[in-house]
C-alpha cells in the first residue's frame, strides 16, 4: 500500500514540469475588462447625476435639522 502512494506522488510531481504558457500583461487584461463595460448614454447619466445631487442635498438638510433639534434640546437641559 505504501508503494502505491509513493508512485502516484512521483507521477504527479513529474507532470508539474510542463512548459508554462505566456501570461497576458496586466494592461491587456485591463483593456479587455474595459471593453466589457456598458457605458450609459448622456440622458441616463444626466438623470442619475441629478438624482444623486438632489438626494444628497435632501439628506444634508435632514441631518442639519436633526442636529439643530438635538442642539436645542441640549441647550434646554443645560
Amino acid at each position: 500500500m505504501g508503494d502505491a502512494a509513493v508512485n502516484s506522488t512521483e507521477k504527479t510531481a513529474g507532470k508539474s514540469k510542463e512548459p508554462k504558457t505566456p501570461k497576458k500583461s496586466w494592461f491587456k487584461g485591463l483593456k479587455s475588462e474595459f471593453s466589457k463595460i456598458i457605458w450609459p448614454d448622456k440622458e441616463t447619466l444626466l438623470k442619475e447625476s441629478v438624482t444623486v445631487v438632489v438626494i444628497s442635498v435632501a439628506l444634508g438638510v435632514v441631518i442639519a435639522l436633526v442636529d439643530m433639534v438635538i442642539r436645542a434640546g441640549i441647550n434646554v437641559i443645560i
